[in-house]
């Protein structure tokens, strides 16, 4: 779907060089299906090949009873090391396959700053979201990501998922094979184009299945979530304590729904709704991006950075877009002689929505490819697609791609993008199609889904917050609302712009966070701050 905050490398952004809780946006494209919100659509969907695999019996401390196939996982004792800057890190050991624990293993990447107190109450399991970012890397900005409140009383842990970063990453393609799936057409309009966005999306899927192997069947959330279980209890916790973000809500729901009563508190920040199909999930996001950037271009005509009027800018901005239709701008300061397609412009402006502090630079990055350099909206789209100058990419689209194609069963029917992008156009004319387009390359993925969209169901959890923005482009409102009803706890609604609420310069977000984390208590019902 689309959330993952990153390091930047450079790009605009903010002036400490972090960019946090930034999601890695919906597949804007056939070429850019590697974001978890990319969604298919109805009758062509395919069913999930199997169901969740059956939940490790617990004992009453929440391990599996000594014997059991999963207990050398749940009481392996783990080995840290110092990784500098006052981390440690080590690796955890889980089945590759729940299902046949004795046979092979990964090694999951995991990070650890300890609590700063003596009164400390066990460990935060953070995730910034994704599905594909790092949350090793995450954790490195812990003073950013949480209070010092929190960090006070919590060690802040960090862990790659299954098939990301540090963690056994899915690898499919070479650096010039990303390109052009960034670069294909974004919402296909004739045979030539559909042509061009299902040979993209092929190569890439076919790519994931070749080098991939017996991996590509076992990177969901569903073992993702079951991994988090047995990092909670190798760290030494009888209940988790949990901090999610954008896709981290989801990965937290489903671990909600496996584990409810191992959990101590969980706080889910930018919520996804389980219940969504990826058609349903796309159109939403769809309709946050367009919402989202009509407050962007009244900002932009307001301020005269790309318009005298809203009305100025969104015609200016269509304007740009119907010549990048038809042509790639130059991007003269990108190395290599790159060009800026309508793709990668597209992937770029959607970046620059995800937070309030970067709309200067996206009005001035417009205005400049309006002159005819692509060079600084092209970054926006490096930085979200986690592109470096040398043009190596990390594995975030890659391992988007392959979460994203096992929990959302998608169309397999070509034609089935064409009529959804149709619909999506009439409520979000920019960024619906795209989306709709976004997840062809599950169309074409070698392994079948292993979970299909419903509602979330956690008998015997404890209360759990969820968090909304109001006016969040990635992840609307309505989805908190929703998952907010199908958990216990409460919704905190923050009224803003921009993608996920906490440390984002609310206290009373903060303070809200903070309090239930430390004390277990929740904000009064109906919360709603500014």
């Amino acid at each position: 779907m689309l959330a993952a905050p990153r390091v930047r490398r450079g790009p605009p952004g903010r002036a400490d060089g972090t960019e946090l809780s930034r999601p890695l946006p919906p597949a804007l494209a056939g070429a850019l299906a590697a974001v978890l919100l990319v969604a298919g659509c109805r009758g062509g969907e395919h069913r999930a090949a199997a169901p969740p695999s059956p939940r490790p019996s617990p004992s009453a401390s929440g391990t599996p009873a000594e014997g059991t196939s999963l207990a050398a996982y749940y009481t392996q004792r783990l080995s840290w090391h110092t990784c500098g800057d006052g981390f440690s890190c080590t690796t955890l050991r889980v089945p590759l396959d729940y299902a046949h624990p004795r046979a092979d293993q990964l090694r999951i990447a995991v990070i650890k700053r300890p609590a700063s107190s003596k009164r400390r109450i066990g460990s935060l399991v953070i995730n910034p979201g994704g599905p594909g970012a790092s949350g090793v890397a995450y954790a490195r900005f812990a003073d950013e990501v949480v209070s010092t409140a929190v960090r006070d009383r919590f060690d802040v842990v960090g862990f790659d998922p299954r098939g990301v970063g540090g963690s056994s990453p899915i690898r499919c393609v070479p650096g010039r094979d990303l390109d052009a799936f960034l670069a294909a057409p974004p919402a296909p309009r004739t045979a030539a184009d559909v042509r061009v966005a299902v040979h993209a999306a092929k190569r890439l899927a076919a790519g994931c299945g070749k080098r991939a192997g017996t991996l590509l069947r076992h990177v969901g959330t569903l073992d993702a979530a079951r991994d988090i279980d047995v990092l909670r209890a190798a760290l030494g916790d009888a209940k988790l304590t949990y901090l999610g973000k954008s896709y981290g809500t989801y990965l937290g729901a489903k671990y909600a729904e496996l584990f409810p009563r191992r959990i101590r508190a969980a706080v889910l920040d930018g919520a996804l709704d389980p219940a969504l199909s990826f058609r349903q999930l796309n159109a939403g996001q769809g309709v946050g991006f367009e919402t989202d950037l009509q407050d962007f271009l009244r900002y932009c005509g307001s301020t005269g950075v790309c318009g005298s009027s809203a009305k100025s800018s969104t015609a200016r901005l269509d304007t740009l877009l119907a010549g990048l239709r038809n042509g790639p701008l130059p991007a003269p300061d990108a190395p290599g002689a790159r060009r800026l397609h309508l793709g990668e412009a597209i992937f770029g402006i959607a970046a620059g929505l995800y937070s309030t502090q970067t709309w200067p630079q996206l009005g001035t990055a417009i205005r400049a490819a309006e002159r005819g350099d692509g060079s600084t909206l092209l970054r926006f789209s490096d930085e979200l697609a986690d592109r470096d100058a040398d043009g190596h990419y990390s594995n975030q689209l890659e391992a988007n791609t392959a979460i994203n194609c096992l929990d959302h069963p998608s169309a397999r029917d070509v034609s089935a993008y064409a009529r959804a992008a149709a619909v999506a156009s009439r409520l979000a004319p920019h960024f619906g199609p795209p989306l709709a387009w976004g997840s062809l390359t599950c169309a074409f993925w070698p392994v079948p889904p292993t979970d299909s969209p419903h509602p979330v169901r956690a008998p015997g959890a404890p209360p759990i917050l969820v968090v909304g923005n109001v006016h969040d482009p990635a992840t609307p409102y309505a989805w908190a609302q929703s998952l907010s009803r199908q958990l216990p706890g409460a919704l905190l609604t923050y009224e803003a712009d921009g993608h996920t609420a906490y440390r984002k310069g609310s206290s009373c977000i903060d303070d809200a966070v903070d309090t239930y984390l430390l004390t277990l208590r929740l904000p009064a019902p109906g919360t709603r701050c500014h």
